[in-house]
């Protein structure tokens, strides 16, 4: 019992230092006034540097080069607990300044951007940078200085495959649902059986069945995967795309009927943001980005899930490319550009810019990748043309 009673002592005593800590900390009010002054200060500085950098015009490689120095700069310094705070905000105000001025740089010479970009792609997270369509993965040759020397079997010069390590997918629920409902639809709007091999592998075996049926065409390739993300999507998104995102007048029987007054302006942006969800069981991981022209309403895929596995540029132009520029121009009403970069396998969306013909455009190469499996298949049949 003494024990007990010499243990309750001692916690009293132990307790006695906060008490009169607690009765000192009453005139200690002011010190929080200016925590929250200090804080408040720390915002507004923050934004200040944000707005500065964004507003900025006519942007030299030079000053982007300082922004990043200025990142550097934040890291190496030893902050301690009470600046972490502020550290961070002005990292953020630092990164959020240095993009809108990579924007502005790529709306007033996409040239310059894309050498900025190159030569601080070691510097600056890839995702960080608003738009690379052509801007090499740091630590690789560009593609324009390589020169290849194979040429495949029809006389044109094979493309270089990608050297980077395959990604793993990990497919979300949603993901393998519509890839169910999308391969019966491919088998449907194919004729075929559905294959067994489970997941994409199926899918792209009866994409490449498909590609190599004798007396086969661009065009039928095209129709199959335009009547298949028709049915993918329909009933529900194309009349409610076309009225709220293309501004097309859906027919009520008025003089009006099928006009299109869109596509509205905040169109390729939202697009940007809605389509990763329901198109990365096909292309995996994507993000909004900038267009090449610096507005918004891109998206970059991370890894395309399609080109990885299937290794194939015809597949990519005939069964995704093409019938996804002419699904959201024909069915949706909004222009869409698909920019493949067969290099990084990171492909380009810009919606509500206008396509070039693969023939007339200059970043879409012609002849086959070097790794392709259907090549050998393919020689002689319809796809010599291309």
């Amino acid at each position: 019992h003494h024990h007990h009673h010499h243990h309750h002592h001692h916690h009293r005593r132990r307790q006695l230092p906060i008490s009169i800590a607690k009765m000192k900390s009453d005139d200690d009010g002011d010190d929080v006034a200016n925590r929250i002054k200090n804080e408040f200060s720390a915002v507004a500085s923050a934004a200040k540097l944000a707005f500065d950098l964004s507003s900025k015009r006519n942007i030299k490689a030079e000053e982007v080069v300082k922004v990043c120095d200025d990142i550097d700069a934040l890291t190496t310094t030893d902050t301690t607990a009470l600046l972490a705070n502020d550290w961070n905000l002005k990292g953020s105000a630092l990164s959020f300044g240095r993009r809108n001025m990579l924007i502005t740089m790529m709306k007033e010479d996409y040239d310059a951007y894309v050498a900025t970009a190159s030569f601080l792609s070691n510097r600056i997270p890839r995702m960080e940078l608003p738009n690379v369509q052509d801007v090499p993965y740091p630590n690789t040759i560009s593609a324009a200085t390589t020169t290849t020397t194979t040429v495949g079997d029809d006389g044109l010069p094979l493309v270089a495959d990608c050297t980077l390590d395959d990604l793993k997918f990990e497919d979300s629920l949603l993901d393998k649902l519509l890839l169910s409902i999308f391969r019966i639809l491919v088998a449907k709007n194919t004729g075929q059986p559905n294959p067994e091999a489970p997941g994409i592998d199926g899918l792209l075996e009866q994409g490449r069945r498909f590609m190599l049926t004798p007396g086969q065409t661009a065009e039928a390739q095209n129709k199959m995967v335009y009547d298949t993300l028709g049915g993918l999507m329909t009933p529900v998104l194309p009349p409610f795309y076309r009225i709220f995102m293309s501004g097309i007048v859906p027919k009520l029987g008025t003089d009006l009927d099928g006009k299109q007054f869109g596509p509205w302006f905040y169109a390729p942006w939202l697009t940007s943001f809605v389509t990763p969800t329901f198109f990365g069981f096909l292309v995996g991981p994507s993000y909004p980005n900038n267009r090449k022209d610096g507005q918004p309403g891109g998206l970059v895929v991370e890894k395309c899930k399609f080109l990885q596995e299937s290794g194939c540029k015809g597949l990519c132009l005939n069964q995704c490319k093409l019938p996804a520029q002419q699904f959201f121009a024909e069915e949706l009403g909004l222009p869409l550009t698909v920019s493949p970069n067969f290099v990084t396998q990171e492909c380009q969306w810009s919606f509500g810019e206008v396509p070039l013909s693969p023939e007339e455009d200059p970043s879409f190469p012609k002849g086959c990748l070097s790794g392709c499996q259907s090549r050998e298949a393919m020689a002689g049949t319809f796809a010599d043309a291309y």
